[in-house]
């Protein structure tokens, strides 16, 4: 591994995961920092002429990323892409992995097609986790895909289901769908691993959490779908998106700060 890196154009794409939600920030463009952020800043901390942008949009299906995203990423001139797309086409019912793998198999030929390297991302192991649980089935074959897509396209991947840290509660949100910020920067250190890129991010290692009584977790579980699973659901139910009048947070190419070195 090395502290240098070859890349001065970076873009990221995808939906709510590569766009930070659950890591909040008042500071960043989008009022969400997340693990494309810390990356970038690291990033741009290793070289002088380093510049970045997020188009990354919550709620968006592959096929809106392939339609809304692809085209002006490579519009950008990138060197680096970043994509993680498809999660949210696997937990709608009767989706098929194979399908959403295929066209992710055409898109990633596009995003490959100037030579920019690009890391995709596999989805984490999610059978812990109310409702996602039940498609862990659904997102194990849809990761093999990706594997595969990336081995053929010379992609790299970050490999989130291999990360066993990421299936402690304190790795997510308050909504159980999103990454805390001790998530994000767990795997901004996962996706600086993938580039070779050497860095100080230690994944968070947390303290076993302390066995709960049944009934105060029963009761955390009816609050949680209470005021997150039910709009979820609506949202379904009235195809609607929780990414509806939501624009790209960081549609231009940008030099950024470097205060994310430290990954907190």
């Amino acid at each position: 591994m090395s502290d240098r890196h070859p890349w001065s154009r970076y873009v990221a794409i995808g939906d709510s995961f590569t766009e930070g939600l659950g890591d909040p920030d008042p500071t960043a463009p989008g009022g969400n920092r997340g693990w494309a952020d810390r990356v970038a800043a690291f990033l741009a901390s290793r070289t002088d002429d380093f510049a970045y942008a997020n188009l990354a949009v919550r709620g968006r299906l592959l096929q809106q990323v392939i339609d809304e995203q692809v085209e002006d990423a490579l519009a950008l001139h990138p060197d680096l892409i970043t994509v993680s797309a498809g999660g949210n086409d696997i937990i709608r019912p009767g989706s098929d992995p194979d399908e959403v793998a295929s066209r992710f198999d055409r898109m990633m030929a596009d995003l490959r097609r100037d030579g920019a390297d690009v890391v995709l991302f596999t989805g984490p192991d999610v059978g812990m986790t109310p409702v996602l649980g039940m498609v862990r089935g659904k997102a194990a074959i849809y990761n093999e895909h990706l594997h595969a897509i990336a081995l053929k396209h010379g992609a790299m991947v970050a490999d989130m289901w291999a990360i066993r840290g990421l299936r402690d509660p304190r790795m997510w949100a308050p909504d159980r769908l999103h990454h805390s910020p001790v998530g994000h920067a767990t795997i901004a250190a996962a996706v600086l691993d993938t580039l070779g890129v050497d860095h100080e991010l230690a994944p968070s290692t947390p303290e076993p959490l302390a066995a709960r009584p049944w009934r105060e977790a029963r009761a955390e579980d009816l609050g949680w779908a209470r005021e997150y699973l039910v709009p979820w659901v609506v949202r379904r139910i009235r195809h609607t998106s929780s990414g509806d009048g939501i624009t790209a947070k960081r549609p231009h190419l940008e030099q950024i700060g470097t205060g994310a070195r430290d990954g907190r």
